[in-house]
């Protein structure tokens, strides 16, 4: 079986991260969801792909840096959002969780959460940790080894497995506009697990996945057969 794993939760069909675009994802039946994380001012984790706010209708805020700003001074240009807590708290176990910590945010406010939901009684298999910064998924390896990690790569399916080797892991992610059918038959008799970002195109997803492609990161999970709509 390949997966179907919603991009920012349905970032083609809601405002990405939010709480509206995780449920949309959920109601049509991905197997994972996708989420971004960073760190604000006073240390709290948010959901949100660029440094800077979104607004309510996606237009980028770019002079409002989530490092710059307290969670509660993000929530008044905000309401919607999201923190790391309340998007797992949301999501329920209902499907596992790939946590991407971007580049240079601080992953011990990451891993601490992440410990403390394992304490509660989720398990490893709830989350994933995304990135694609190699030092980032060391730490987070070292602190939470049971995790399963995920090498974020944009270009270099080269510089990927060479990223997987040194941590131990077997789970790549690639841009699909630098992947073909033979590139995926290669990784797959490798043994590494591929998935791709962000392809919305059912028909070139189902063709790599007979040549053994993992799973499929899009934005509008409503466009696969799986969906339970």
């Amino acid at each position: 079986m390949s997966l179907i794993i919603g991009h920012r939760g349905a970032r083609g069909l809601a405002p990405e991260n939010t709480l509206a675009s995780l449920q949309i994802a959920l109601d049509y039946g991905v197997h994972e969801i996708e989420i971004d994380v960073r760190v604000t001012k006073d240390g709290v984790c948010v959901l949100s792909h660029d440094p800077y706010l979104h607004d309510a209708s996606g237009g980028k805020m770019r002079a409002i840096r989530i490092t710059n700003y307290t969670f509660a001074q993000l929530r008044q240009h905000r309401p919607d959002l999201l923190t790391l807590e309340d998007a797992i708290t949301a999501v329920q176990r209902k499907v596992p969780l790939v946590i991407e910590i971007k580049p240079r945010v601080p992953s011990a406010h990451v891993i601490a959460i992440l410990s403390n939901f394992l304490k509660k009684g989720w398990q490893p298999g709830d989350f994933l940790v995304a990135s694609f910064s190699q030092h980032t998924l060391q730490l987070v390896h070292r602190a939470l080894p049971q995790l399963e990690l995920v090498v974020n790569e944009r270009i270099s399916g080269l510089r990927a497995t060479w990223r997987a080797k040194r941590l131990g892991a077997t789970r790549i992610a690639l841009n699909h506009h630098n992947i073909w059918w033979g590139f995926v038959s290669t990784m797959n008799r490798r043994g590494y697990r591929l998935t791709t970002f962000s392809l919305n195109d059912p028909k070139k997803s189902a063709r790599w996945v007979r040549r053994g492609l993992y799973g499929t990161i899009t934005d509008f999970p409503d466009r696969f057969k799986h969906h339970k709509k």
